[in-house]
């Protein structure tokens, strides 16, 4: 199986959102407060090849840019990082303004994949609608990511309308975007992540590795915490999974030696 390793750069800092997004929907992305120089850096010395940022580092700079930073480090940049609420008609066109940047943005870049997260809930409660409502937006931002030469894939997360096992198959029966599943989140909201792996075998293009300790609740490197990373590994080998793994660590005090723990994990198993 042909697999290559790649890590997320939202480890380096502070995880936040561009406070102009409080005021200005389309100006709403996520952001690492870091230096993204430092976090290639780390993450080259780790033994990744590949990487991802959010949205809002990505635009911080010129592609061009980017792509030197990149090249400096010996990384290729695989994906970024949007979320949307994405449930309401009125702000969608603006949600979808900034999709259409940050695609443009991202392609230009070198990227070849865009993970998307999203689905908001309601102060009163799930509406009736609201998941077809963000199954067609998630329709609309892979019809964007298309047209940009990328290929899109819906991220379920926790704080969203999609989080248990039975969410997940609503809302992928719901939109044709493909699944990138992040273990710790399916986890913690009560899946099974090997097995979700396995009902999902022909829509998984990339896939997000992270280690969950249940109590008290953390993110941790994959050899860490209450998480079997390793049975999830063992069904991508099982339905053939080629293609870019992407570890991720929102935090951790040595972000270069939790990349380097992950990434000895996964040599161990892929091998």
């Amino acid at each position: 199986m042909a697999v290559k390793f790649a890590y997320h750069a939202n480890c380096w800092g502070p995880l936040g959102g561009n406070a102009v997004g409080v005021t200005s929907i389309t100006q709403l992305t996520y952001r690492t407060f870091a230096d993204m120089d430092r976090a290639f850096a780390d993450i080259a010395r780790a033994g990744y090849a590949g990487v991802e940022i959010f949205d809002g580092n990505l635009l911080d700079e010129t592609s061009a840019d980017l792509r030197r930073k990149l090249a400096d480090a010996g990384l290729e940049l695989v994906s970024t990082y949007s979320g949307g609420n994405f449930i309401f008609p009125d702000i969608l066109p603006e949600e979808l303004a900034r999709i259409e940047r940050v695609a443009a943005a991202a392609a230009e870049a070198g990227a070849s994949h865009y993970v998307i997260g999203g689905g908001a809930k309601r102060a009163g409660g799930i509406e009736a609608d609201d998941y077809k409502r963000l199954g067609e937006a998630l329709d609309r931002v892979g019809e964007i990511a298309r047209r940009a030469g990328l290929r899109a894939h819906y991220h379920p997360h926790l704080s969203t309308i999609v989080e248990g096992p039975a969410e997940v198959t609503r809302v992928f029966g719901l939109t044709g975007l493909d699944f990138c599943p992040d273990t710790a989140h399916l986890a913690a909201a009560g899946g099974d992540p090997a097995a979700q792996v396995r009902e999902f075998a022909g829509r998984i293009s990339l896939v997000h590795l992270k280690g969950l300790q249940r109590e008290p609740f953390a993110f941790t490197p994959l050899d860490a915490g209450d998480l079997d990373n390793g049975a999830v590994i063992q069904a991508l080998k099982d339905t053939n999974y080629s293609g870019w793994v992407m570890a991720e660590l929102d935090s951790w005090p040595d972000p270069h030696e939790g990349a380097a723990r992950s990434h000895a994990f996964l040599q161990r198993h892929f091998a």
